[in-house]
């Protein structure tokens, strides 16, 4: 059975933010509509090719949803620190990152690059004590840290997570279609995805430092961040014509972008994108980015639809796993400490 079929061709949406980033509408795909598969691909694969970044209106998460989720970020951090260190971030990327957590973010983006103002905490696909990888103590993918005291706090996480991993699922076969594959292409690889919820607090800034940002400029990792539409802006994208071009507040979208790791997977035909948070505004930002990634065992080699005599491979093929640990100990600075361990 070929895994192949013809491509759409790439087609702008008929609605742009300020003429530079799409709005994708995915209420009639979910729906089951005749022809919105083809119709939604052909949007998406024109975004990621020529944005790596777009809006997507329609996508079914109820409002009350993400609003607990918020509220839940916001309770935590709101803490005093010695509780929240209490679960403080471990080997596998689990628990509370403090303040300036990640390592400098210098780059042709940010020369003289600072740790980022931000402290974050992190959540992964909920796993138990007798899951055999856990059991084995494989590289992230361990148990989440819960802190005490919070009730609701768990469940409400959860219950996010558990919503946002089924939208991650059913928008996977417009990737594939918008790739010139069959739309069940990914149905392996994300069976049993990798998933990861920060949930990120920006404080107030009076006056950033030069290099300095809430979260510095940096590409994503892997296949798909979603982020709902956040009241306080901060998030501007670079986009491929050397602007940096902010993300406008949008009510009912989510801002999703692709990451490195899709970059690689397409033999570079998606982008991904340099983005940054500066929260310059007088109230802190919260954010409540969620990453929907394969399975770690998924090896990334060129999609068959990317790569031809004409357009080669251009990176190795990788195991997942091993790309998300370099990934970590590049950026964190307790991986690095771990790693030197």
């Amino acid at each position: 059975m070929t895994m192949l079929l013809p491509a759409p061709e790439a087609r702008p949406p008929a609605r742009m933010v300020g003429g530079r980033l799409p709005i994708l509408d995915a209420a009639p795909f979910l729906r089951g509509e005749s022809g919105a598969l083809e119709a939604l691909a052909a949007e998406l694969r024109f975004a990621l090719e020529n944005v790596g970044f777009y809006l997507l209106a329609g996508h079914g998460i109820e409002d009350s949803l993400i609003e607990q989720t918020y509220a839940a970020s916001k309770r935590f951090h709101h803490r005093p620190l010695e509780d929240k260190l209490q679960v403080r971030i471990n080997e596998h990327n689990l628990g509370y990152m403090p303040m300036r957590g990640s390592l400098n973010r210098t780059s042709a983006y940010n020369p003289n690059g600072k740790p980022s103002v931000n402290e974050a905490f992190f959540l992964r696909r909920q796993r138990t004590p007798d899951d055999p990888d856990v059991i084995a103590n494989k590289p992230l993918r361990g148990l989440n840290q819960w802190p005490e005291g919070m009730p609701g706090f768990r469940e409400d996480c959860l219950a996010y997570m558990d919503r946002m991993m089924r939208l991650g699922q059913s928008l996977a076969p417009v990737y594939a279609r918008a790739l010139g594959l069959v739309p069940d292409y990914f149905e392996k690889a994300f069976a049993l995805p990798n998933t990861i919820l920060r949930l990120t607090h920006y404080p107030a800034v009076e006056g950033f430092q030069e290099g300095e940002f809430s979260i510095a400029p940096h590409t994503d990792s892997g296949f798909m961040t979603l982020l709902p539409a956040n009241p306080v802006d901060g998030l501007s994208v670079h986009l491929p014509d050397g602007v940096w071009f902010d993300i406008p507040h949008v009510p009912g979208t989510y801002t999703v972008n692709s990451g490195d790791m899709l970059h690689r997977w397409t033999n570079e035909v998606f982008l991904s994108t340099p983005h940054r948070v500066r929260n310059v505004s007088p109230a802190a930002r919260y954010a409540i980015p969620f990453f929907f990634d394969p399975h770690p065992d998924t090896m990334i080699e060129a999609l068959p639809s990317c790569v031809g005599p004409e357009r080669p491979a251009k990176h190795p093929p990788i195991l997942f796993d091993d790309y998300i640990i370099w990934f970590a100990r590049k950026n964190y600075v307790h991986q690095q400490k771990e790693a030197a361990a």
